[in-house]
């Protein structure tokens, strides 16, 4: 007998979950009339057919289907497989070369062939983008009445039982309005978010307030000084959701300005015309840039320093009397979340990066012998992880052939239900097992190699950094600032309680090897043994 498998999707929670159950009745109605036997169901619960990523069941099925498990596919319609006109066809391609045939019950008897498959796939499409357009035809009458179209606001909730109706929350309307005063008052964003966090105020998401919570981005229109819901004005479509190809995952596209909807909503106002305005216009007098100085590191590890004790950034915290400048963690300063927040001087933390740079990637030959030990290590790695696989493919081909041996036993009658109990269903979870440990096995490793004369452009940056150091080197812009930035991917720093500072040096070589690098690079050792130190080196001088 004809053994088959039954797939079944539905798309949104918003769906009755008893259609899975529906389409495998109705399926097995029509294997019951076509004398075929239904030995395994598939199925994706709230799972939309325009990806492939995510649908559990389908993976499930393609995979029982290369273990040749049946020999048909049904489903109730093809637009269960997918709505999309690529993978539709990817799935047919692939279950044919496995000679398995698709039986949709809606689409005609007999199995469905290429030019069914082609129509239903460009149909599906269609639908799919349908439905699109008159979602957002409906979103934008939603808008046009004075809803909200979906998403939420902070300094607002849901009216219960009305969709789309929005009301006031009076605690939250109250920080609002503070925000907008406290910045009209000349207090900065991380200022406001510092005092917001000092005050315990309940913030949008997560346990605390950030400078970026408040600034937002302006060309998206987000952020709290960026929301013109405020003083009444509903702006929808101002980003456009497109699904990654490569991913499924939906990213936002930035929709031009003339094709953003506004609607007057007069009950949702929360701050003053006059008071937006003006924070408005003092936003794009603080924020505007001369061209020449945009997108330039004022200093040599600008961008580059990160705080040992949280993981953020660290920036400018003013000067002393001597005119030094002071580093401080940007948390610290933006939201008062770091734990252990420290100053320290940049002065102290740019010269021991660089004289430890000097000193310890001095000798070319030394980075020369880092990059063969790791090509060799990488080498190797690949040697083992083809040895695995090799390994696990041939236990995995040998679960598979016992297996098909005893179903075709049972088939031919030469087996019994007694026969098959037990060791049938240990086959299946041993080959499970290792089916599961194999994709644990990198399929591939990179390995890095070095360019052409990437060792003399090297030296050349070393002197330039030594030349530089000598005559004063504080400009990020500098020939050898670039150079030291291409060599550093982030310095770590570790201010203590002893009277020290350290730091960590993660460099990445992209001069020196493929485009993509490979990661932290451990501090290369200048002396003699020529070894390789960890990259938690750390060198300790005088703090403050």
């Amino acid at each position: 007998m004809v053994r088959a498998a039954i797939y079944a999707r539905y798309s949104t929670d918003l769906q009755d979950p008893r259609s899975i159950s529906d389409q495998f009745a109705y399926c097995r109605e029509y294997a019951a009339r076509e004398n075929i036997e239904v030995v395994r169901t598939f199925a994706d619960e709230a799972r939309s057919g325009g990806s492939m990523i995510g649908r559990d069941g389908l993976l499930d099925l393609m995979q029982a289907a290369r273990a040749k498990q049946f020999d048909v596919v049904i489903v109730e319609a093809l637009d269960r497989l997918s709505r999309d006109m690529e993978d539709l066809a990817g799935l047919h391609k692939r279950l044919q070369f496995a000679g398995i045939e698709i039986r949709a019950v809606n689409d005609g008897p007999g199995p469905v062939d290429e030019v069914v498959v082609g129509l239903k796939g460009l149909i599906g499409h269609m639908y799919r983008l349908d439905n699109a357009k008159k979602v957002r035809r409906g979103m934008f009458g939603v808008v046009r009445e004075g809803r909200s179209a979906g998403g939420r606001a902070y300094g607002y909730r849901p009216v219960p039982g009305q969709t789309g109706h929005l009301e006031v929350v009076a605690e939250e309307a109250e920080i609002i309005r503070r925000i907008f005063s406290e910045y009209l008052n000349g207090n900065s964003p991380r200022r406001i978010a510092w005092g917001l966090n000092r005050d315990h105020a309940p913030p949008p998401r997560g346990k605390a307030w950030n400078a970026s919570t408040i600034n937002g981005n302006a060309q998206r229109g987000n952020g709290i000084l960026n929301n013109e819901l405020y003083v009444g004005q509903i702006v929808w479509n101002k980003v456009r959701m497109v699904k990654d190809p490569e991913t499924g995952r939906r990213v936002s596209r930035i929709n031009a300005e003339q094709d953003w909807h506004r609607t007057t909503a007069a009950h949702l106002r929360i701050v003053s015309d006059d008071l937006y305005d003006r924070v408005r216009t003092l936003r794009l007098a603080t924020t505007r840039k001369k061209p020449e100085m945009q997108r330039r590191p004022k200093r040599i590890l600008s961008g580059l320093l990160r705080c040992a004790v949280c993981g953020s950034g660290m920036t400018t915290s003013g000067k002393d009397k001597s005119g030094r400048v002071r580093i401080r963690c940007s948390a610290a300063r933006e939201s008062g979340t770091c734990p252990d927040p420290k100053t320290c001087y940049l002065d102290t933390v740019e010269d021991l990066v660089i004289q430890t740079l000097l000193r310890e990637l001095r000798s070319p030959h030394e980075v020369t012998e880092f990059i063969a030990s790791y090509i060799e290590a990488r080498k190797r790695l690949v040697a083992t992880s083809e040895r695995r696989r090799g390994s696990l493919s041939r236990k995995i081909a040998e679960k598979t052939r016992e297996i098909d041996r005893m179903v075709d036993g049972y088939a031919k009658g030469l087996l019994t239900d007694a026969d098959l109990e037990g060791r049938f269903q240990d086959l299946k979870a041993e080959r499970q097992q290792l089916e599961r440990e194999l994709l644990d096995v990198p399929k591939e490793v990179n390995v890095v190699a070095l360019h052409d004369k990437a060792l003399g452009q090297y030296e050349i940056r070393l002197a330039q950094l030594r030349e530089e150091l000598q005559a004063g080197m504080d400009d990020g812009n500098s020939s050898g600032a670039r150079g030291l930035r291409e060599l550093v991917d982030s310095v770590i720093v570790y201010p203590n309680r002893e009277g020290g500072v350290g730091v960590k040096i993660q460099g990445k070589l992209n001069a020196l090897v493929g485009a993509e690098g490979f990661g932290s690079l451990g501090v290369v050792n200048g002396g003699s043994g020529g070894g390789i130190r960890t990259p938690d080196t750390r060198i300790m001088i005088p703090l403050l």
